[in-house]
């Protein structure tokens, strides 16, 4: 078993590490992270530029790029076979509901599924660690069952994981949810920078909207681990015939 392990937070997080120790003896294990914070970078690929792959005195590698960056690079070129299991986080931080489109954690983990490799992304609800080790090993455990029975066996898969900030005893789960909704983020925040120039921080994201039964919100506010598949097919279905018939009302151009 190898597994490769990459965040968004940078090869310094502590959620990195502890994630990496945890995961410690179930196969060898490679850390290949953003060389700094890049949260909300979502799927982006840098192709403007060439990207340097470092190594710590942590033994991590550490790549001035995005997580999307860092497995690409791992997976097709710096590794010298193909991981079994992309596993991304423990994110400072929920990835849930419309928080999946922007999070880095989980586009790491997306990069590796797209690959061809099982991919698992964890995060941690609440900001700022509290719970870490507990977290870390909930992880432990998750992948411990996966490796040992895989969801898919001959096709990878990507999961969504957002653990509760509670001690270990206390946590339920994991339960299988659905992605809820967010309300439109707040506002941008208007600011001066020294120089006197006005300047725009993205605004908090928005509460929950949808966090019924079933959601991950729900889930994780009642201590359950939320296990949530996901795919990256974005071709909406239920909007086929409409958007047919309207190409058909207006023919050629």
């Amino acid at each position: 078993m190898h597994i490769l392990i990459s965040n968004d937070d940078g090869y310094f997080a502590p959620g990195l590490a502890a994630l990496e120790k945890a995961l410690q003896g179930l196969g060898e294990i490679t850390v290949v992270a953003p060389e700094r914070d890049r949260s909300g970078a979502s799927n982006s690929l840098t192709l403007d530029r060439p990207l340097a792959v470092r190594k710590a005195a942590s033994g991590y590698y550490y790549v001035n790029g995005t997580p999307t960056d860092c497995v690409h690079v791992a997976i097709t070129g710096l590794l010298d076979r193909k991981p079994d299991l992309v596993v991304s986080g423990i994110n400072d931080g929920a990835n849930m509901g419309d928080d999946t489109i922007y999070s880095g954690t989980v586009a790491a983990a997306t990069e590796g599924f797209l690959l061809g490799v099982p991919a698992i992304a964890f995060s941690l609800v609440q900001k700022g660690h509290a719970h870490l080790e507990s977290a870390a090993r909930a992880a432990r455990q998750f992948v411990e069952r996966f490796v040992a029975d895989p969801v898919l066996p001959q096709s990878p898969v990507l999961l969504n994981v957002n653990i509760p900030n509670r001690p270990f005893e206390t946590l339920s789960g994991p339960v299988l949810t659905r992605l809820g909704k967010r309300h439109p983020t707040e506002s941008v925040i208007r600011a001066t920078n020294p120089r006197g120039e006005t300047v725009y921080w993205i605004g908090p994201a928005g509460a929950a909207r949808e966090a019924g039964p079933g959601t991950d919100f729900h889930a994780t506010e009642h201590g359950q681990i939320s296990v949530t598949p996901l795919q990256v097919d974005l071709t909406h279905d239920g909007l086929a015939s409409a958007t047919a018939a309207w190409l058909a009302r207006h023919g050629r151009s």
